[in-house]
């Protein structure tokens, strides 16, 4: 049984996670428009991925017998300055959520709810997969800098960063 503040704060987790899922879907046809077509595979990823993660929420309230939310979402940017703008923008969303998340665990420490704390585990590794994969996307965009091919070898980065995840699923399968 959820507390009250759990199942607010798991609710509000469901925005959180919803509102990542629109602001990378936003980004993937920027990144569509601007000829970044391994950028854009790797955004429409990670936004179907963040929506996975908010109907893992779902399911979870509902399946301990509490009223999931489904929320209104904001706009997200439809502009970005640059690739590198877009993507310090996506490690900022993951941080968020990553604090979000942490405070979710606390909350379940207080409450203490071991039951709401054993589910919310697969979110805290996967925050940390995220993060470092971001992170390693940054150090490779400011590796490769703004000369006049920096978005080609950018959009190809992605492009085998696609190629590794689709060959981890597949095997996965």
């Amino acid at each position: 049984m959820l507390t009250k503040k759990i199942e607010h704060s798991l609710n509000a987790q469901i925005e959180h996670e919803a509102y990542a899922s629109f602001l990378y879907l936003s980004m993937a046809t920027w990144c569509d428009r601007e000829g970044l077509s391994g950028c854009a595979q790797f955004l429409y990823r990670q936004s179907d991925e963040e929506r996975d993660h908010m109907m893992r929420m779902v399911h979870y309230i509902n399946e301990v017998g509490h009223h999931a939310v489904v929320p209104g979402i904001r706009q997200p940017p439809v502009e970005f300055e640059s690739i590198q703008a877009l993507f310090n923008l996506v490690y900022e969303s993951e941080l968020m959520v990553t604090k979000e998340i942490n405070h979710l665990i606390d909350l379940c420490y207080k409450e203490d709810d071991h039951m709401t704390l054993n589910f919310m585990q697969w979110f805290v590794s996967e925050q940390r997969e995220e993060e470092a994969m971001v992170r390693s996307i940054l150090d490779k965009i400011k590796l490769v800098g703004t000369g006049p091919q920096h978005l080609y070898f950018i959009d190809q980065e992605l492009q085998r960063i696609n190629k590794a995840v689709q060959t981890a699923t597949n095997k996965a399968e």
